[in-house]
C-alpha cells in the first residue's frame, strides 16, 4: 500500500532570485509540514493549473488538489505554523486582503527590482552583525 504524503506543496519559479530567497526563509519556518518544488519541475504534475500561470505566482496545493495561490498561498503556507496571523487579517479584516494581493502583485510584476533591493537591505543587514 502507498501511503499518498498529505502535505500542501508550495510550488514557486526556480529560477527567481527573490522568489528562491523568500522560499527559504518559509522553509526555515514551516520545517516539513510544507513541501517546497521550483514550477519548471513539477508544473506538468499539476494539470488543473495552467503551466503558465506558474509565472505570475506562487500556487500551495493540497494532495486533494485544491490550491491557493499569491498572497494568500504564503498566508496559509505560514499558517501551517505558529504565523497564524497574516492569514487571520486576509480572513477576517476589511481590505487586509486586497492589499496584500496588490502588493503581491507589485513583488510578482517588479520581481527583479524586488530581488535588487532585498538583496541589497541583507547586505546591509550581515555588514552590521
Amino acid at each position: 500500500m502507498i501511503i499518498k504524503d498529505q502535505r500542501p506543496v508550495l510550488i514557486y519559479d526556480g529560477t527567481c532570485g527573490f522568489c528562491t530567497f523568500w522560499v527559504r526563509r518559509w522553509q526555515h519556518l514551516t520545517e516539513d509540514r510544507v513541501v517546497y518544488k521550483p514550477s519548471q519541475e513539477v508544473a506538468l504534475q499539476y494539470p488543473q493549473i495552467a503551466a503558465e500561470k506558474f509565472d505570475s505566482a506562487i500556487y500551495l496545493i493540497y494532495p486533494d488538489g485544491s490550491y491557493h495561490s499569491g498572497a494568500k498561498a504564503v498566508y496559509k503556507a505560514l499558517a501551517t505554523t505558529k504565523h497564524k496571523v497574516p492569514l487571520w487579517a486576509y480572513e477576517k479584516v476589511p481590505g487586509f486582503a486586497k492589499i496584500s494581493e496588490w502588493a503581491y502583485s507589485l513583488v510578482a510584476n517588479n520581481r527583479e527590482f524586488f530581488s535588487l533591493l532585498t538583496r541589497w537591505i541583507r547586505k546591509s543587514h550581515d555588514d552590521k552583525t
